[in-house]
């Protein structure tokens, strides 16, 4: 009994433990991300060439369900450029946080798949957006302190 008591104990710490490290990375994560720019290129798959892409990420939030944050970002793509709020599921690699996004309805934009790694200072990833879809990279500019 003294042993179960024992391995249940040492168990609760464990998930405590788990707990408070995942909710110390989520307040870095919202506190890092809010107030950046992705600014970068993308390419599309089949065409040579990159081209520029930039989005000023105004607040980053986390939602209650599982692992969806909400993104208030400034998008600028192709000849649009508006603010839209999005539920953007964001996953771990390890201690890298990566956007982990399928046909995700983006209000004026269309339906967008994407998977993007946030590494420090950088991006990488890749898109889709209906047939058409490719790279995009660059690097994530945080405000001067």
């Amino acid at each position: 009994m003294t042993r179960m008591l024992f391995i249940f104990g040492l168990f609760s710490f464990l998930l405590l433990a788990n707990a408070d490290e995942e909710k110390a990375r989520f307040a870095k994560f919202a506190k890092d991300m809010t107030g950046v720019k992705l600014v970068g290129q993308f390419t599309i798959d089949g065409k040579e060439g990159q081209s520029k892409e930039e989005y000023t990420i105004q607040k980053v939030k986390k939602l209650p369900q599982s692992d969806l944050w909400l993104f208030t970002a400034r998008v600028k793509y192709g000849g649009t450029n508006l603010v839209v709020p999005m539920p953007v599921p964001v996953k771990w690699a390890g201690d890298k946080p990566v956007i982990s996004m399928t046909n995700l309805k983006i209000p004026l934009l269309g339906t967008f798949s994407a998977q993007v790694v946030l590494d420090g200072n950088r991006y990488a990833g890749t898109w889709q957006h209906g047939k058409v879809g490719g790279h995009m990279f660059g690097a994530i500019v945080r405000p001067k302190k």
